[in-house]
């Protein structure tokens, strides 16, 4: 089944989240490389595709997973969790409809 992963910001993170992208990608590349992986993707704070130093409000990811524990599990270990730039992170289940 889809989950949608929904990470929000702590404040002022942007240097923690910026230090732990390389590791936060490389889990993300390998739920791509298993077919798992529907989008992922940051929130910019500004309306722009690079916000600068204004920073990102979080994140949101779809990925498949066989249980919402395994999603959970999942999003406990991420890079963000660890390096603090998540604040709070939900963990949904998702039922795509479009695309089609």
């Amino acid at each position: 089944m889809l989950y949608a992963i929904i990470g929000e910001d702590r404040a002022g993170s942007l240097d923690q989240r910026l230090a732990a992208r390389p590791a936060h990608l490389a889990r993300l590349q390998a739920l791509q490389a298993d077919g798992r992986l529907v989008l992922a993707g940051p929130c910019p704070a500004v309306d722009s595709p690079d916000p600068g130093p204004a920073g990102f409000t979080g994140s949101l990811i779809v990925a498949e997973f066989a249980s919402l524990a395994d999603a959970r599990a999942w999003a406990d270990a991420d890079p963000y969790v660890a390096a603090g730039v998540y604040e709070q992170v939900s963990v949904k289940p998702f039922k795509k409809v479009l695309p089609a």
